[in-house]
């Protein structure tokens, strides 16, 4: 089955892709390992990509679109989980031109501000990297990390303004792509539960 895996920063679709991963022995293909892979194994198309990020620019979807192609060829006889790509519906455009055909595609749907208690409410020890949640996790004692004893701290990607910029190019970028596989007739939305094991149940009945 070729499956994509949508869902708005930490609504836990990279989890997911990991669960359908090994429930039907496909191979996840994220677009920041496929590249760097390519740039490992110094083929042709990676080292292309290498020279965009050397000048500091972006790789272009074209190239990305082929490195994914490329990537079908290899380890793919059981399908694929596309999770990262596409971002906008003009890589789903070219996805569709390069003749990439998907079986699937995931919706995991979880609310803002779900999304914000669960990004927003994690904490880092500053002295020996353990990690918590002020809900989900707590440290035994509130900003003291249970551990060592050291500060907890909020790192900057988790900072309620960070994540609020991220959800927002999300909407503005991703969403669309919602009512662009709608259209196909191939999209199922899972609802993100508390538990994770419940939302891999309900995604895997999805995929049915």
């Amino acid at each position: 089955m070729k499956i994509i895996m949508l869902g708005a920063p930490g609504a836990g679709k990279g989890t997911q892709a990991q669960a359908v991963s090994e429930k039907l022995a496909a191979p996840i293909i994220g677009t920041g390992n496929l590249i760097r892979e390519a740039i490992a194994a110094k083929t042709p198309l990676g080292l292309k990509a290498k020279s965009f990020l050397d000048s500091g620019a972006l790789v272009p979807d074209d190239l990305v679109i082929a490195l994914i192609k490329e990537k079908l060829t290899g380890d793919c006889k059981n399908g694929f989980i596309l999770d990262g790509f596409p971002r906008t519906v003009p890589q789903a455009e070219a996805l569709d031109e390069m003749g990439v055909s998907i079986d699937k595609v995931v919706d995991i749907e979880v609310p803002d501000e779900e999304i914000l208690v669960r990004l927003g409410g994690r904490r880092v020890c500053g002295k020996c990297g353990a990690s918590y949640h002020v809900v989900y996790n707590p440290p035994k004692i509130d900003g003291i990390c249970s551990v060592c004893g050291g500060d907890l701290i909020i790192r900057g990607d988790d900072a309620r303004e960070t994540i609020q910029a991220r959800l927002e190019v999300y909407h503005k970028q991703t969403e669309p792509l919602i009512d662009f596989y709608t259209k196909k007739g191939i999209l199922t939305t899972v609802i993100g539960q508390v538990e994770v094991a419940d939302t891999t149940a309900l995604t895997l009945a999805a995929l049915k």
